[in-house]
């Protein structure tokens, strides 16, 4: 049966966008099935549901615009044409009787001053040949904007000769202990260089017996301070190793000769090292 209706429905002239096709698929069935319900009605749950949503796309689209006209309307209330006038108070009335207030000339100087102005760039022809101030007069006055004669009674203008510091002073020595990766003039370094720092220690550690007979191996982490005349004092384990090794670490940093010491300001400076001392057994 399904074939003959469908074959009727290709030979006949239906509208598949219509309902009329829904008779042919759902023919002797129940159409109170729910498929036949929503493909009925489902063209015009399409048309609603595309008129919502664009009634809605249109009024979120188009609130800021209405909201604007709307308060457009009501910006008569605040916004205000009135002007404000600022008075201000006039100049107190020039009294011609009053003379003017004299220029306060600065107080004479007990010593002679020659007219000695800033040089000014200006074009060759408007350069105006005048005599230069000499060496040799210089020698008994001064430079200044004008040529004055000095007063005995004037005021000194340099009270005490300029350079001239604090005598006897205490010279304060710079006890500063600085870090290695602090920046200094000159790091401090070991005679030679640190090849030969780590030569002498190869040929001047003694291997401790207890760490023979336990078979320890490692490293000893010691720091130091490097004192202005090279040696080495404040020395501390920072990290050990035991079994005699830490002991015969400090006794060679003790037995050290003297660095080089890092400089600061053209001054040897204390500064403190930190070093690792490695302990390995010969295989």
């Amino acid at each position: 049966m399904f074939n003959l209706n469908f074959k009727a429905m290709l030979g006949s002239k239906i509208d598949l966008f219509g309902n009329e096709w829904l008779d042919v698929v759902f023919d002797q069935k129940n159409k109170t099935y729910g498929a036949y319900a929503l493909r009925r009605d489902s063209s015009l749950n399409t048309a609603k549901a595309l008129f919502i949503a664009g009634t809605l796309f249109i009024l979120l689209f188009l609130s800021p615009k209405i909201i604007h006209l709307i308060k457009g309307n009501n910006t008569d209330e605040f916004v205000s044409d009135r002007k404000t006038e600022v008075t201000i108070q006039p100049p107190p009335a020039v009294n011609p009787e009053m003379p003017p207030p004299a220029a306060v000339e600065p107080p004479p100087a007990r010593e002679n001053q020659i007219k000695f102005p800033p040089p000014i760039v200006v074009e060759d022809d408007k350069v105006i040949d005048v005599e230069p101030v000499q060496i040799k007069d210089l020698a008994i006055a001064n430079p200044g904007q004008k040529t004055l004669a000095g007063e005995e009674d004037g005021t000194l203008v340099v009270i005490s000769t300029p350079g001239e510091g604090p005598k006897n002073a205490n010279v304060v020595e710079d006890n500063t202990v600085y870090g290695v990766f602090e920046p200094l003039e000159t790091q401090p370094t070991y005679p030679g260089g640190m090849d030969k720092f780590y030569n002498y220690l190869s040929k001047a550690i003694r291997y401790p017996a207890m760490a023979q007979e336990q078979g320890v191996q490692g490293k000893v982490f010691l720091s130091f301070i490097i004192e202005k005349n090279g040696t080495l004092t404040d020395i501390k384990i920072e990290r050990k190793l035991g079994y005699g090794t830490d002991e015969e670490a400090v006794r060679v940093l003790k037995a050290s000769p003297r660095w080089i010491p890092g400089i600061q300001n053209g001054k040897p400076v204390r500064v403190k090292y930190n070093i690792p001392i490695s302990f390995a057994l010969s295989q």
